[in-house]
């Protein structure tokens, strides 16, 4: 038996990161009814690579039923009220104010339901300056000062996936578990609201403590701007690697085994990391010499042996092929599709995963 099993969620929920915390509520065996919009969540037309279907929506919607509503019309304000006066937990991420002008303000619902679960993402919030301007995943990058800490030193650079959606959605989820564990020991509900904005400003406390501290970050592409050395280097033939030194131990033993000179550890310009982080073109010249003398394969063995992390620079292809790669598959209208499996793994207990719905209307 799942852990969630008999808990009922209604999600108003489209794109990307409301659909991945209704996932995972899913996935632990609540019982998810998906409400779209006649037309379906925009999601489902994004893209058509799994099997004729769109990547995220058969990624985020595995094991919901999904029902579709004209939320402007009696009918289907009639069929949503009848889903929520059964839910345990209310996820929307409609516009700010959207769900109270159909008719479903959230203080009545909780009145009425004291147990009740609402969690509502929105792109800035309830209340302040911008929560009524429309936010997607890059926008909020963008806006947040992601980008301005991402990509090389002549421009700023999107994070290759939807890390804001992703953030958000997963943020959304744990908060929704806390209210679980919170209501079966007071009985209560809870009103959550999740802004993509706030999510993303809090995993950017780092650079922005630095930049209040007088040391405002800058974007260095394959590389840490508060370590060294920290980046990709090339070895004499073969695919690049990045090495990571974490601490002054570290750079002793690279030092030692890599670099094949000892007198770099207590020499005072690369001794500590704050020195080698201020001489860091001299620090990477120094690695950048050692990785030139070795093909790929043999520097590998070498930092291994000395303990050092490293990795592949990979792309998709690299991933599709990769060892670690776990995987699922799950049936969709289309037939099964296989893609990563979700992160945690529970000893013992395995895990099936429910089909990607079809887009249907609710039966009357």
């Amino acid at each position: 038996m799942r852990p969630l099993e008999g808990l009922e969620v209604v999600a108003i929920e489209q794109a990307v990161a409301g659909p991945i915390a209704s996932c995972r509520l899913a996935d632990a065996g609540a019982h998810v009814t998906k409400v779209e919009r006649p037309e379906g969540d925009f999601a489902r037309g994004y893209d058509d690579v799994a099997k004729g279907q769109a990547s995220y929506f058969v990624w985020l919607n595995r094991g919901k039923e999904t029902v579709t509503l004209d939320l402007t019309s009696d009918a289907g304000k009639a069929a949503l009220a009848d889903l929520i006066a059964k839910a345990d937990v209310l996820i929307q991420n409609l516009k700010p104010g959207s769900l109270a002008r159909l008719g479903f303000d959230l203080d009545r619902l909780h009145a009425e339901n004291p147990r009740l679960i609402s969690c509502s993402i929105s792109g800035y919030g309830e209340g302040g300056p911008l929560a009524n301007r429309k936010a997607y995943d890059l926008l909020i990058q963008a806006e947040s000062g992601l980008c301005s800490v991402t990509g090389g030193p002549t421009e700023p650079a999107r994070v290759g996936t939807s890390v804001v959606d992703i953030a958000t959605g997963s943020t959304a989820y744990e908060a929704i578990l806390e209210a679980i564990i919170g209501r079966g020991v007071s009985g209560k509900g809870a009103r959550i609201s999740v802004s993509m904005f706030d999510v993303m400003a809090e995993w950017l406390t780092v650079p922005l403590l630095n930049h209040e501290g007088g040391k405002s970050p800058k974007r260095v592409g394959l590389a840490h701007p508060s370590i060294a050395p920290y980046g990709v280097f090339q070895p004499k033939s073969g695919a690049p690697i990045l090495i990571s030194i974490q601490s002054d131990r570290e750079w002793r033993m690279l030092a030692k085994h890599f670099l094949e000179d000892e007198s770099l550890a207590t020499e005072p310009r690369f001794a500590t990391n704050v020195a080698r982080v201020q001489n860091r073109a001299e620090t990477d010249a120094l690695v950048g010499a050692a990785f030139a003398k070795h093909a790929s394969e043999e520097a590998v063995a070498r930092l291994d042996a000395a303990n050092i992390a490293l990795a592949q620079v990979n792309d998709m292809a690299g991933l599709s092929a990769h060892p670690h790669l776990r995987r699922i598959t799950v049936d969709s209208p289309n037939g099964s599709v296989s893609f990563p499996a979700p992160g945690a793994q529970f000893e013992g207990q395995p895990r099936s995963y429910g089909p990607v719905p079809a887009l249907k209307p609710l039966e009357p």
